[in-house]
């Protein structure tokens, strides 16, 4: 019996599709470890952890995250100890490094090969730290960010192979690392995400968006300016204002996945929505909050033009979803995106910090000819079967990673 233990704090995160096919094959066990489990995957033994902290401490103001990575890992390493007295021994971890929970997995098991997913290298400059707004960074800043590597260089020591889902990525990671880090996207679902008949959207007041209507779509895990929603609602004052049957359609919850919220305690709905006022004709401004997948597959085939901004951080698996549903796609210039998206064939870009160019780029693609959208909405599917595609290279290339470099016994 080949054992694999994933370790996600998430658990299943970025780990779905493959932990659910390796579940599947014979002669193969699957557990995974994790403190905040999303949900079960049917054949996966599920074991949860609590993550435990010390007493308050005098820790340096860089070292705060390290030292929840530290903790986190530590929680997830007393896991595995109990596991490991039951007389379980994996014959590999797959883990993700962003939290911490694989850096002393080795300790216990150091003979166990170990892939680590690594998602983001933190940088002083080139990514996102100064992009909005552009201004300098402090030496300060610039010290700060380089220690938030600290998890992510010991993961790199203690990985036998990482794993970075897209180039721009892997490239952000320091040179001396490029030969372990392999590019492999985890794969989006194209039978799942893909063109059909749309259903109307009844919405909370009652009203409804009805296919063939005038749609611009705009869609993020959380409404926060690191995925440019400050951006989308100012390009949006105008637009509306240009186009007056237009209606907006916004998913997203409110708090913030990645940068902090605004400092007067507010939500970046309340902020936006204060300084555009009468701007912004709230009537065809529709919320939607978090939506469940089926109903962003749906508003994407109700989409007449779908808006994806982003700072030069981690890509979306949205915006490859839109894309592979075969959306009109306007997107900010930005480096994990021009990894993607060429200008004119699969896609527009616009600049990220151009609310007007924003609102041109979404009129251009609203006023584009029927054919020529056609032939952009089925390049951008085109684009996401042939480089992301769940079945075609996502699954089959991490079996064929785990076949040919870590004895995963072929079915």
């Amino acid at each position: 019996m080949y054992k694999v233990l994933f370790v996600h704090k998430d658990f299943p995160g970025q780990f779905l599709h493959l932990a659910r096919h390796l579940a599947a094959m014979p002669g193969v066990r699957v557990d995974a470890m994790a403190s905040d489990p999303v949900q079960e995957v049917e054949g996966v033994t599920l074991h949860r952890y609590t993550m435990h902290m010390g007493g308050e401490s005098s820790t340096h103001a860089y070292l705060v995250r390290t030292e929840r990575a530290m903790w986190q890992g530590q929680s997830a390493l007393a896991a595995c100890v109990l596991l490991a007295r039951t007389g379980y021994r994996p014959d590999l971890v797959i883990g993700h490094c962003g939290w911490g929970e694989i850096l002393f997995i080795k300790d216990l098991w150091p003979d166990v090969p170990m892939i680590g997913y690594f998602e983001f290298y933190y940088r002083g400059s080139g990514a996102d730290v100064g992009f909005d707004p552009p201004v300098p960074v402090s030496l300060n800043e610039r010290a700060r960010v380089r220690s938030l590597n600290l998890v992510n260089l010991l993961g790199l020591e203690a990985a036998d192979r990482g794993v970075c889902p897209t180039r721009w990525q892997r490239d952000l990671h320091p040179p001396e690392f490029q030969n372990k880090l392999t590019l492999l996207h985890e794969g989006i679902d194209t039978d799942a995400a893909s063109p059909g008949p749309a259903r109307p959207l009844v919405l909370a007041d009652g009203s409804t968006l009805l296919p063939g209507q005038e749609i611009v779509t705009y869609v993020a895990r959380d409404l926060e300016p690191y995925r440019g929603f400050h951006i989308m609602m100012r390009a949006a004052a105008e637009l509306l204002r240009a186009r007056p049957g237009l209606h907006l359609a916004i998913a997203g919850g409110d708090g913030t996945s990645y940068g902090p919220p605004p400092d007067d305690g507010s939500t970046w709905r309340d902020r936006l929505l204060t300084e555009l006022g009468d701007a912004l004709p709230r009537d065809r401004v529709h919320f939607l909050g978090h939506v469940p997948h089926s109903d962003f597959i749906n508003l994407m085939r109700l989409s007449s033009a779908h808006l994806y901004l982003t700072y030069p951080f981690v890509l979306s698996w949205s915006m490859l979803e839109a894309m592979a549903c075969g959306v009109t796609l306007v997107a900010s210039d930005t480096g994990p995106v021009v990894e993607v998206v060429e200008h004119g064939v699969n896609g527009l870009l616009v600049p990220f910090h151009d609310p007007a160019a924003v609102a041109a780029g979404l009129m251009m693609a609203l006023d584009m000819p029927s054919g020529r959208r056609a032939d952009l909405r089925k390049a951008a599917r085109q684009t996401v079967i042939d480089r992301f595609d769940l079945a075609r290279s996502g699954v089959p290339g991490w079996l064929r990673m785990l076949h040919d470099d870590f004895g995963l016994p072929h079915p």
